[in-house]
Protein backbone atom coordinates (compact mmCIF):
# COMPACT_ATOMS: atom_id res chain seq x y z
CA UNK A 1 0.00 0.00 0.00
CA UNK A 2 1.38 3.63 -0.74
CA UNK A 3 1.85 5.91 1.62
CA UNK A 4 -0.53 8.05 0.07
CA UNK A 5 -3.33 5.55 0.11
CA UNK A 6 -2.37 4.58 4.30
CA UNK A 7 -2.65 8.08 5.08
CA UNK A 8 -5.77 8.62 3.55
CA UNK A 9 -7.35 5.48 5.01
CA UNK A 10 -6.02 6.75 8.32
CA UNK A 11 -7.03 9.71 8.09
CA UNK A 12 -10.65 8.18 7.11
CA UNK A 13 -10.61 6.25 9.69
CA UNK A 14 -9.89 8.84 12.38
CA UNK A 15 -12.80 10.73 11.20
CA UNK A 16 -15.38 7.76 11.29
CA UNK A 17 -13.92 7.43 14.55
CA UNK A 18 -13.92 10.39 15.95
CA UNK A 19 -17.75 10.94 14.25
CA UNK A 20 -18.54 7.33 16.01
CA UNK A 21 -17.07 8.01 20.08
CA UNK A 22 -18.26 11.73 19.47
CA UNK A 23 -22.17 9.96 19.43
CA UNK A 24 -21.53 7.44 21.54
CA UNK A 25 -20.23 10.28 24.41
CA UNK A 26 -22.35 13.16 23.95
CA UNK A 27 -24.30 13.01 26.57
CA UNK A 28 -21.35 12.57 28.62
CA UNK A 29 -19.35 15.77 29.16
CA UNK A 30 -17.21 14.89 26.41
CA UNK A 31 -14.15 17.02 25.87
CA UNK A 32 -13.15 17.83 22.32
CA UNK A 33 -9.21 18.98 21.71
CA UNK A 34 -7.81 20.00 18.35
CA UNK A 35 -3.92 19.82 17.29
CA UNK A 36 -2.48 22.27 14.60
CA UNK A 37 -0.31 20.38 11.95
CA UNK A 38 1.44 22.03 9.18
CA UNK A 39 0.47 21.09 5.47
CA UNK A 40 -0.30 17.64 4.09
CA UNK A 41 2.54 17.08 2.40
CA UNK A 42 5.33 17.47 5.15
CA UNK A 43 5.50 14.98 8.23
CA UNK A 44 3.14 17.21 11.20
CA UNK A 45 0.41 16.37 9.51
CA UNK A 46 0.63 12.62 9.42
CA UNK A 47 2.25 12.60 12.98
CA UNK A 48 -0.38 14.89 14.13
CA UNK A 49 -3.64 12.18 12.92
CA UNK A 50 -2.00 9.49 14.32
CA UNK A 51 -1.64 11.51 17.76
CA UNK A 52 -5.24 12.34 17.40
CA UNK A 53 -6.61 8.65 16.53
CA UNK A 54 -4.70 6.76 19.64
CA UNK A 55 -5.36 9.26 21.64
CA UNK A 56 -9.01 9.30 20.77
CA UNK A 57 -9.20 5.27 20.54
CA UNK A 58 -7.48 5.14 23.95
CA UNK A 59 -9.34 8.24 26.05
CA UNK A 60 -12.74 8.56 24.36
CA UNK A 61 -14.53 5.97 26.62
CA UNK A 62 -12.23 5.70 29.60
CA UNK A 63 -12.11 9.19 29.93
CA UNK A 64 -14.42 11.72 27.79
CA UNK A 65 -11.36 12.74 25.94
CA UNK A 66 -11.34 13.17 22.03
CA UNK A 67 -8.58 14.73 19.78
CA UNK A 68 -8.94 16.05 16.12
CA UNK A 69 -6.12 17.09 14.11
CA UNK A 70 -6.09 20.01 11.11
CA UNK A 71 -3.67 21.47 8.72
CA UNK A 72 -2.23 24.69 8.83
CA UNK A 73 0.71 27.24 7.37
CA UNK A 74 2.96 25.50 10.08
CA UNK A 75 4.49 27.04 13.00
CA UNK A 76 3.60 30.51 13.13
CA UNK A 77 -0.13 29.88 12.07
CA UNK A 78 -0.33 27.19 15.12
CA UNK A 79 1.15 30.01 17.85
CA UNK A 80 -1.30 32.21 16.89
CA UNK A 81 -3.95 29.72 16.67
CA UNK A 82 -3.02 28.90 20.23
CA UNK A 83 -2.96 32.07 21.81
CA UNK A 84 -6.36 32.73 20.37
CA UNK A 85 -7.89 29.69 21.56
CA UNK A 86 -8.54 28.24 18.41
CA UNK A 87 -6.33 24.90 19.13
CA UNK A 88 -5.39 23.17 22.09
CA UNK A 89 -2.09 21.53 21.10
CA UNK A 90 0.25 22.38 18.17
CA UNK A 91 3.48 20.83 16.99
CA UNK A 92 5.91 23.34 16.23
CA UNK A 93 10.13 23.95 14.55
CA UNK A 94 12.51 23.85 17.84
CA UNK A 95 13.52 27.05 16.56
CA UNK A 96 10.01 28.84 16.78
CA UNK A 97 9.19 27.59 19.72
CA UNK A 98 12.32 29.46 21.33
CA UNK A 99 11.62 32.36 19.17
CA UNK A 100 8.46 32.70 20.65
CA UNK A 101 9.09 31.75 24.17
CA UNK A 102 11.95 34.22 24.09
CA UNK A 103 10.38 37.23 22.23
CA UNK A 104 12.99 37.33 19.64
CA UNK A 105 12.80 37.94 15.89
CA UNK A 106 8.67 37.90 14.89
CA UNK A 107 7.95 37.61 18.48
CA UNK A 108 10.21 40.75 19.86
CA UNK A 109 9.18 42.06 22.92
CA UNK A 110 5.99 40.06 22.58
CA UNK A 111 7.21 36.74 24.21
CA UNK A 112 4.33 33.76 24.11
CA UNK A 113 4.69 32.57 27.83
CA UNK A 114 1.47 30.80 27.74
CA UNK A 115 3.02 27.78 26.16
CA UNK A 116 4.09 24.86 27.76
CA UNK A 117 6.18 22.08 26.12
CA UNK A 118 4.89 18.02 26.22
CA UNK A 119 7.70 16.36 24.72
CA UNK A 120 10.50 16.23 21.98
CA UNK A 121 9.15 14.39 19.03
CA UNK A 122 11.27 13.97 16.37
CA UNK A 123 14.09 16.04 14.40
CA UNK A 124 13.11 18.31 12.16
CA UNK A 125 15.56 17.52 8.85
CA UNK A 126 16.85 20.42 6.74
CA UNK A 127 15.81 19.65 3.15
CA UNK A 128 16.81 22.20 0.53
CA UNK A 129 15.80 20.81 -3.14
CA UNK A 130 16.76 22.12 -6.53
CA UNK A 131 17.30 20.91 -10.08
CA UNK A 132 20.63 19.88 -10.83
CA UNK A 133 21.68 22.80 -13.26
CA UNK A 134 22.04 25.12 -10.50
CA UNK A 135 23.41 22.55 -7.88
CA UNK A 136 26.95 23.39 -8.92
CA UNK A 137 28.99 21.47 -5.84
CA UNK A 138 25.85 19.94 -4.03
CA UNK A 139 26.43 22.38 -1.12
CA UNK A 140 23.66 24.66 0.82
CA UNK A 141 25.95 27.76 -0.66
CA UNK A 142 24.65 26.39 -4.18
CA UNK A 143 21.24 28.54 -3.61
CA UNK A 144 23.45 31.32 -4.57
CA UNK A 145 22.78 29.95 -7.86
CA UNK A 146 19.03 30.58 -7.87
CA UNK A 147 19.42 34.33 -7.86
CA UNK A 148 17.04 35.95 -10.22
CA UNK A 149 15.43 32.53 -9.80
CA UNK A 150 11.78 31.17 -8.58
CA UNK A 151 12.33 29.57 -5.20
CA UNK A 152 9.68 28.18 -2.72
CA UNK A 153 10.60 29.10 0.92
CA UNK A 154 7.81 27.75 2.30
CA UNK A 155 3.75 29.11 3.31
CA UNK A 156 4.26 33.02 4.44
CA UNK A 157 3.55 31.67 8.37
CA UNK A 158 5.58 28.69 8.61
CA UNK A 159 7.83 27.57 11.09
CA UNK A 160 9.83 26.20 7.49
CA UNK A 161 10.11 30.02 5.71
CA UNK A 162 11.58 31.00 9.26
CA UNK A 163 14.91 28.20 9.83
CA UNK A 164 15.35 28.84 6.01
CA UNK A 165 15.56 32.75 6.41
CA UNK A 166 18.04 32.25 9.71
CA UNK A 167 20.05 29.38 8.15
CA UNK A 168 20.11 31.90 4.73
CA UNK A 169 21.11 34.71 6.79
CA UNK A 170 24.03 32.91 8.60
CA UNK A 171 25.59 31.25 5.61
CA UNK A 172 25.06 35.17 3.75
CA UNK A 173 22.74 33.99 1.28
CA UNK A 174 20.20 36.79 0.31
CA UNK A 175 17.18 34.78 -0.29
CA UNK A 176 15.27 38.56 -1.54
CA UNK A 177 17.56 38.11 -4.84
CA UNK A 178 15.33 35.07 -5.73
CA UNK A 179 12.15 35.54 -6.55
CA UNK A 180 10.17 33.66 -3.57
CA UNK A 181 7.19 31.82 -3.62
CA UNK A 182 5.53 30.91 -0.56
CA UNK A 183 4.07 27.73 -1.33
CA UNK A 184 3.28 24.56 0.72
CA UNK A 185 5.01 21.27 0.64
CA UNK A 186 2.27 19.37 -1.89
CA UNK A 187 2.43 22.86 -4.08
CA UNK A 188 6.09 23.17 -4.37
CA UNK A 189 6.85 19.45 -4.99
CA UNK A 190 4.24 19.44 -8.07
CA UNK A 191 5.77 23.11 -8.92
CA UNK A 192 9.50 21.76 -9.12
CA UNK A 193 7.86 18.77 -11.34
CA UNK A 194 6.11 21.03 -13.69
CA UNK A 195 9.30 23.42 -13.82
CA UNK A 196 7.57 26.11 -13.06
CA UNK A 197 10.21 26.82 -9.45
CA UNK A 198 13.79 25.81 -9.35
CA UNK A 199 14.26 24.97 -5.72
CA UNK A 200 12.22 24.28 -2.43
CA UNK A 201 12.18 24.64 0.64
CA UNK A 202 10.77 21.25 2.88
CA UNK A 203 12.13 20.54 6.34
CA UNK A 204 10.32 17.26 7.90
CA UNK A 205 11.34 13.71 8.59
CA UNK A 206 12.53 12.06 6.02
CA UNK A 207 11.12 10.32 4.29
CA UNK A 208 9.18 13.58 3.54
CA UNK A 209 6.29 12.35 0.57
CA UNK A 210 6.99 15.95 -1.25
CA UNK A 211 10.27 14.96 -1.62
CA UNK A 212 9.84 12.09 -2.37
CA UNK A 213 7.38 13.02 -5.50
CA UNK A 214 9.80 15.19 -6.95
CA UNK A 215 12.53 11.83 -6.96
CA UNK A 216 9.60 9.76 -8.34
CA UNK A 217 8.63 12.28 -10.96
CA UNK A 218 11.87 14.30 -11.62
CA UNK A 219 14.27 11.59 -10.89
CA UNK A 220 17.64 11.52 -8.89
CA UNK A 221 19.64 12.53 -12.34
CA UNK A 222 18.11 15.71 -12.14
CA UNK A 223 17.91 17.19 -8.18
CA UNK A 224 19.52 17.31 -5.48
CA UNK A 225 18.87 17.28 -1.94
CA UNK A 226 21.86 19.61 -0.65
CA UNK A 227 24.39 19.26 1.79
CA UNK A 228 25.64 21.48 4.67
CA UNK A 229 29.28 21.35 6.06
CA UNK A 230 31.05 21.99 9.67
CA UNK A 231 31.73 25.18 8.80
CA UNK A 232 27.81 25.72 7.96
CA UNK A 233 26.71 24.29 11.26
CA UNK A 234 29.17 26.78 13.15
CA UNK A 235 27.92 30.01 11.05
CA UNK A 236 24.17 28.84 11.66
CA UNK A 237 25.03 27.77 15.31
CA UNK A 238 26.83 30.94 16.15
CA UNK A 239 23.17 32.38 15.71
CA UNK A 240 20.56 29.93 17.20
CA UNK A 241 22.32 26.65 18.56
CA UNK A 242 19.37 24.09 18.15
CA UNK A 243 20.05 22.55 14.92
CA UNK A 244 23.00 19.13 15.07
CA UNK A 245 24.45 17.43 11.81
CA UNK A 246 22.02 14.46 10.50
CA UNK A 247 22.19 11.80 7.57
CA UNK A 248 19.96 10.86 5.09
CA UNK A 249 20.54 7.80 4.28
CA UNK A 250 21.17 6.47 1.00
CA UNK A 251 17.72 4.63 -0.50
CA UNK A 252 16.03 7.07 1.24
CA UNK A 253 14.01 8.54 -1.76
CA UNK A 254 14.06 7.16 -4.99
CA UNK A 255 16.98 6.29 -7.19
CA UNK A 256 19.02 8.31 -3.97
CA UNK A 257 22.25 6.64 -4.09
CA UNK A 258 24.34 8.71 -2.21
CA UNK A 259 23.81 9.62 1.88
CA UNK A 260 22.62 13.52 2.49
CA UNK A 261 24.73 15.35 4.74
CA UNK A 262 22.17 17.96 6.30
CA UNK A 263 21.07 19.39 9.88
CA UNK A 264 17.84 18.61 11.51
CA UNK A 265 16.58 20.65 14.74
CA UNK A 266 14.15 19.17 17.14
CA UNK A 267 10.06 19.67 16.81
CA UNK A 268 8.01 19.56 19.64
CA UNK A 269 4.80 19.20 20.61
CA UNK A 270 3.16 22.02 22.50
CA UNK A 271 0.14 23.22 24.52
CA UNK A 272 -1.18 26.03 26.29
CA UNK A 273 -0.83 26.61 30.21
CA UNK A 274 -4.06 26.80 30.94
CA UNK A 275 -5.04 23.08 29.47
CA UNK A 276 -5.99 20.72 32.10
CA UNK A 277 -3.06 18.41 33.73
CA UNK A 278 -5.63 15.50 33.37
CA UNK A 279 -5.41 15.99 29.86
CA UNK A 280 -1.89 16.67 29.33
CA UNK A 281 -0.97 14.07 31.31
CA UNK A 282 -3.07 11.30 30.15
CA UNK A 283 -2.06 12.56 26.54
CA UNK A 284 1.36 12.21 27.11
CA UNK A 285 1.27 8.76 28.52
CA UNK A 286 -0.90 7.87 25.66
CA UNK A 287 1.70 9.08 23.35
CA UNK A 288 4.24 6.92 25.00
CA UNK A 289 2.68 3.73 25.55
CA UNK A 290 1.66 3.67 21.94
CA UNK A 291 4.49 4.28 19.79
CA UNK A 292 4.63 0.98 17.73
CA UNK A 293 1.50 2.43 16.31
CA UNK A 294 2.64 5.98 15.64
CA UNK A 295 5.60 4.61 13.66
CA UNK A 296 3.20 2.54 11.31
CA UNK A 297 1.86 6.55 10.68
CA UNK A 298 5.90 7.80 9.71
CA UNK A 299 8.67 6.43 9.68
CA UNK A 300 10.11 9.73 11.17
CA UNK A 301 8.70 8.57 14.79
CA UNK A 302 10.86 5.67 15.19
CA UNK A 303 13.43 8.64 16.90
CA UNK A 304 10.76 8.87 19.43
CA UNK A 305 11.94 7.44 23.21
CA UNK A 306 11.18 8.60 26.45
CA UNK A 307 14.83 8.99 27.25
CA UNK A 308 14.98 11.89 24.18
CA UNK A 309 11.14 13.12 25.11
CA UNK A 310 12.70 16.40 26.95
CA UNK A 311 15.86 16.86 24.85
CA UNK A 312 16.15 20.33 23.47
CA UNK A 313 12.97 21.85 24.67
CA UNK A 314 13.18 25.84 24.18
CA UNK A 315 10.28 26.10 26.74
CA UNK A 316 9.34 24.76 30.66
CA UNK A 317 6.91 21.46 30.65
CA UNK A 318 3.28 21.37 31.44
CA UNK A 319 2.59 20.01 34.79
CA UNK A 320 0.45 17.24 33.20
CA UNK A 321 3.80 16.29 30.98
CA UNK A 322 6.13 16.51 34.31
CA UNK A 323 3.70 14.22 36.06
CA UNK A 324 4.28 11.43 33.32
CA UNK A 325 7.78 11.64 33.11
CA UNK A 326 8.72 11.50 37.08
CA UNK A 327 6.37 8.66 37.15
CA UNK A 328 8.82 7.12 34.69
CA UNK A 329 11.91 8.12 36.75
CA UNK A 330 12.97 10.91 34.18
CA UNK A 331 15.52 13.33 35.80
CA UNK A 332 13.98 16.78 34.83
CA UNK A 333 16.26 20.09 34.74
CA UNK A 334 14.82 22.71 36.72
CA UNK A 335 14.87 24.92 33.61
CA UNK A 336 11.64 22.96 32.36
CA UNK A 337 10.01 23.46 35.45
CA UNK A 338 7.53 26.55 36.59
CA UNK A 339 6.79 26.93 40.56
Amino acid sequence: MSKLSFLKKLFVSSAITTVMLTSANAAKNESKYVIATASTGGTYYPVGVGIATIASLKLAKSSNLTFSAITSAGSGENIDMLEKGEVNFAILQGLFGSMAWQGKAKYKNNPKKNLRSISMLWQNVEQFTITKEYAKTGNINDLKNLYGERFSIGGRSSGSRVSAETIMESLGINYNKMNIQYLGYTPSSTALQDGKIEGMNTPSGPPTSAVTNAFASIGNDKIKVLDFNKNDLKKISDNYPVWTPFTIKAGTYPGQDKDINTIAQPNLLVVTKDTPEETVYLLTKTIYENLPFLNTVHKATKAMSLNKAISGLPMPLHPGAVRFYKEKGIDIPKSLILE
